[in-house]
C-alpha cells in the first residue's frame, strides 16, 4: 500500500526524486517548496480534523501522558523530533485506543539521538490492545523487551533497529501470529534469538536474524523455511555463531524470497566457506563484511540444477574480497562495490563479468585510483 502512495505521489509531482545520482532505483525523496507551502496551508485549515487522530511530539523534552482524551480520540502518536521522552504512570489509559507508536526516529541520519527515562514503559503497552505499529528505533537505554510485549497479537510491525543497547528479547514471542515486519538490524548488543519466530507465518519481513549458539538461537535458518510469506530477509552471523552443515542450503526453498542481506562480525576465514545455495526468486542480494577471499567460497548453483535467475542488485560492503570470478548462473543488473581494500578488479572488466550490467558503483577500493565512481548504460 506504502509502495502505490509513493507511486501517486510520484506521478502528480508531489515529490520528486532527490539527487542526481544515476542509479536506477530511486529511494530518496523530496517535497519541493511550492508544494510544502500549499501542504502547510491545507493542513492548518483542517488541523481540527486532525488533531482528534493524532499526537506530535516535537520538542526536544517530551513527558507523554497528561492528555486531555475526554472527547478526543487519539489513534496515533508520533515523535517528530523529540530526544528524550518520559513517561507519567498512567500514559496508557489515556491512549487506550492507541493504534500506532511511533516513538523511534523516521530520519535517515543516525545522528539524531532519542532515548528514554526508563524502560518501565514497555511493560505497559500490554494494556494497548489495538497497537499495530511500535517503532523504537534508535532508541537508547532499553536493555530488554518485557514478555508482556509478547501479549500484542494483533501487532504488525516491529521496529527496533538500531536500538544499540538492547541485549535481549522476549524468551517466546510465537503468540505475535499477526506480525509481518520484525525489524532487529544494527543492534549490536543483542545475544540471540527468541524461540517462535518460525511460528510466525504472516511474516514478509524479518530483518536482523541473529545466528548465535544453539543455546541462544534455538530457531534456526532451515526452521524459517515455513515462512511462505517471506519476501525479506537480513542474516547476521555473530561472533560465536555454531553453524551446522548445510544450514545454508535450505535458503533455496525460500519460495517468495525477493531480498537478501549477509552480515559477519567475524573476519576468520571458516565462516566464509558456509555454502549459500539463493532462491530463483531472488532479485537483491547484499553482503557486508563478507570474510573470505573469494565468492566462490560458499555461493554456489541450485543443487536441483536451477541457475540462471536475475539478481537485479549485488551489492558487497566492506570485508576482505580479493577477487570477483563469473558467475555464470547470475544475471546482475545493478552492481555496487564499497569499501573493499583487497579487491582486485578493473572497472572496465566488470562489464564482462557482467554482461548485462545497467549500473555500477564503486567507491573506495583498491586499485581503482578515484575514490568513487558511478556508471549507467
Amino acid at each position: 500500500m506504502g509502495e502505490d502512495v509513493i507511486h501517486d505521489f510520484l506521478k502528480c509531482s508531489m515529490i520528486v526524486r532527490y539527487g542526481n545520482g544515476k542509479s536506477p532505483l530511486v529511494k530518496k525523496f523530496q517535497i519541493l517548496p511550492v508544494v510544502r507551502l500549499q501542504m502547510l496551508l491545507y493542513l492548518d485549515a483542517d488541523l481540527d480534523y486532525i488533531r482528534p487522530h493524532r499526537l506530535q511530539l516535537d520538542r526536544k523534552k517530551v513527558t507523554v501522558g497528561g492528555v486531555d482524551t475526554k472527547n478526543v480520540i487519539l489513534r496515533s502518536v508520533l515523535n517528530i523530533g523529540a530526544s528524550y521522552l518520559n513517561f507519567r504512570p498512567q500514559w496508557v489509559t489515556e491512549l487506550r485506543n492507541l493504534e500506532v507508536l511511533q516513538l523511534g526516529r523516521w530520519q535517515d541520519s543516525a545522528l539524531h539521538h532519542i532515548e528514554v527515562g526508563s524502560e518501565e514503559f514497555l511493560k505497559d503497552l500490554r494494556t494497548l490492545k489495538q497497537l499495530k505499529y511500535v517503532s523504537l528505533r534508535g532508541i537508547s537505554r532499553i536493555l530488554e523487551l518485557p514478555s508482556s510485549i509478547a501479549e500484542l497479537e494483533s501487532l504488525l510491525i516491529l521496529d527496533l533497529k538500531a536500538c544499540h543497547n538492547l541485549e535481549r528479547l522476549p524468551h517466546d514471542i510465537s503468540s505475535m501470529r499477526s506480525l509481518t515486519h520484525l525489524i532487529m538490524s544494527d543492534c549490536c548488543l543483542l545475544e540471540g534469538m527468541p524461540k517462535g519466530i518460525e511460528k510466525l507465518s504472516n511474516l514478509e519481513v524479518l530483518k536482523g536474524f541473529l545466528i548465535s549458539t544453539y543455546e541462544k538461537t534455538p530457531c534456526r535458518i532451515s526452521d524459517l523455511v515455513n515462512l511462505r510469506k517471506l519476501r525479506r530477509l537480513s542474516i547476521h552471523i555473530g561472533s560465536e555463531a555454531e553453524i551446522r552443515d548445510e544450514e545454508f542450503e535450505g535458503l533455496e526453498d525460500f519460495s517468495a524470497l525477493k531480498h537478501l542481506k549477509i552480515s559477519w562480525s567475524v573476519s576468520d576465514r571458516k565462516y566464509a566457506k558456509i555454502n549459500f545455495v539463493l532462491p530463483p526468486s531472488l532479485r537483491k542480494l547484499h553482503l557486508e563484511c563478507f570474510p573470505g577471499k573469494s565468492l566462490e567460497e560458499c555461493f554456489m548453483p541450485s543443487v536441483h540444477g536451477r541457475f540462471r535467475f536475475i539478481l537485479t542488485e549485488l551489492n558487497i560492503t566492506g570485508g576482505k574480497l580479493e577477487h570477483i570470478v563469473d558467475f555464470k548462473w547470475w544475471r546482475v543488473e545493478i552492481l555496487r562495490l564499497k569499501y573493499l581494500k583487497q579487491l582486485n578488479v578493473d572497472i572496465y572488466d566488470l562489464k564482462a563479468l557482467f554482461p548485462e550490467l545497467k549500473y555500477v558503483k564503486v567507491k573506495q577500493v583498491s586499485n581503482i585510483s578515484y575514490l568513487q565512481h558511478e556508471w549507467a548504460d
